[in-house]
């Protein structure tokens, strides 16, 4: 008889919340629970003593490799996003003509998007092999000081490298939405300024780029998400060197779970970057609710 009253749609949706409790909930919480307890791989088999907060105290105060991978982190965000924007807004504008060409344009942008980033860093350290790399030798025709440089060797090149790959994935993905922004603007406004007078970089500044302001946040917040979260690009370009100079908070956490087999500690420091995660996801969820 209870059955009877339970109501269809729970039925419906009781294989979706059963798969997010398995697949989301529970690990989340176990995860949780883990970074409150010591547990090394190295000494012992199971979960060890109740530690409380002293794995994110530790990490926040005392461990500078920790801090390090922050700044790296930092660094390595904010020149992704703002790589990532200027080029697809920059390819969106040159896509948004009518034509056969630009139509299959739009299609090939995928590609890069359906790729492995696994794959990708494999295939960027190849082309930046020192010895026999296309992109290496291009490179140093264009750039002379470049000429003969190991790149995945030098600090700054190898963060560059890094950023480039992540870029060249996310980027035509970026561009797809920046074109469906663009495709909302009113062409009377654009009409209407041209009119008056104004130029196309003119038009572009007062009118189009105000009103496509909103999906540019947009894209800006959802790589920033991406972009933190990143690891199997930056493990097959880089490995997080040389040293620690690629070394991003998704890498710490691993390089601490799966290098020094300290679990309870990686746990802390995953789920700090889960806190930094969450907070830019309510960001962007504000400002979906909000438009």
């Amino acid at each position: 008889m209870l059955l009877k009253r339970v109501p269809a749609w729970v039925w419906l949706l009781s294989p979706a919340i059963l798969f997010v409790l398995a697949m989301a909930i529970f690990p989340l919480g176990y995860s949780f629970v883990l970074s409150l307890r010591e547990w090394k791989l190295a000494r012992m088999d199971e979960p060890g003593a109740w530690v409380g907060l002293e794995n994110y105290i530790l990490l926040l105060t005392d461990d500078p490799e920790f801090m390090d991978s922050v700044k790296v982190t930092a660094i390595f965000v904010g020149w992704d996003v703002l790589a990532t924007l200027i080029l697809a807004l920059g390819a969106a504008l040159l896509l948004k003509r009518q034509g056969r060409v630009y139509s299959l344009t739009r299609i090939l942008l995928i590609l890069p998007f359906v790729m492995s980033p696994a794959v990708i860093g494999i295939s960027f350290r190849f082309f930046l092999n020192a010895e026999f790399g296309i992109a290496q030798y291009l490179i140093g025709l264009l750039i002379p000081a470049l000429e003969g440089k190991v790149w995945l060797s030098d600090a700054t090149l190898a963060m560059a490298a890094v950023v480039a790959s992540d870029v060249w994935h996310w980027a035509p993905y970026m561009t797809l939405i920046i074109l469906g922004g663009l495709a909302s603007v009113p062409k009377e406004t654009e009409e209407a300024a041209r009119i008056d007078g104004a130029g196309p970089i003119r038009v572009f500044i007062d009118v189009t780029l105000p009103q496509i302001m909103p999906v540019l946040a947009v894209v800006a917040i959802l790589k920033s998400v991406f972009a933190l979260k990143a690891f199997d690009t930056i493990f097959t370009l880089s490995n997080g060197g040389p040293g620690t100079s690629t070394q991003t908070l998704a890498y710490y956490v691993y390089n601490t779970a799966f290098g020094y087999y300290d679990l309870g500690y990686a746990a802390a420091a995953a789920y700090i970057l889960t806190a930094i995660l969450l907070t830019i996801a309510m960001f962007y969820l504000r400002l979906v609710i909000r438009k």
